[in-house]
């Protein structure tokens, strides 16, 4: 698409489709996480038809301002783990007066 382009994970939102390495539709975020003690991208919560999973950093491909590719095809996705085993902190969006966005802690 010619009006989608790669973005930080902090500005990932939940809601945001994600799709698998084969293209086929995956579920959609449900939290961000972060690696609070490096300030790094730790990985995603998903909602998906198969429950919630837990994609850890190195699975996610690329994150664009429509949407989040995955490293992995669908038959992956489904022996993923339910959630964020480490407990990493949630970082959402939220609208700032003056600069645009400005982040939050969860």
């Amino acid at each position: 698409m010619e009006d989608e382009h790669a973005i930080s994970y902090k500005l990932l939102t939940p809601g945001t489709p994600v799709v698998t390495s084969d293209g086929e539709p995956a579920g959609t975020v449900a939290r961000v996480l972060e690696n609070a003690a490096e300030h790094i991208f730790d990985g995603i919560d998903l909602d998906t038809p198969h429950g919630p999973r837990f994609v850890d950093a190195p699975e996610v491909a690329r994150i664009t301002n429509r949407r989040v590719e995955l490293a992995v095809d669908g038959g992956e996705l489904r022996t993923l783990p339910e959630r964020d085993p480490k407990g990493s902190i949630e970082y959402r969006a939220t609208p700032g007066r003056r600069f645009g966005r400005l982040w939050r802690r969860r």
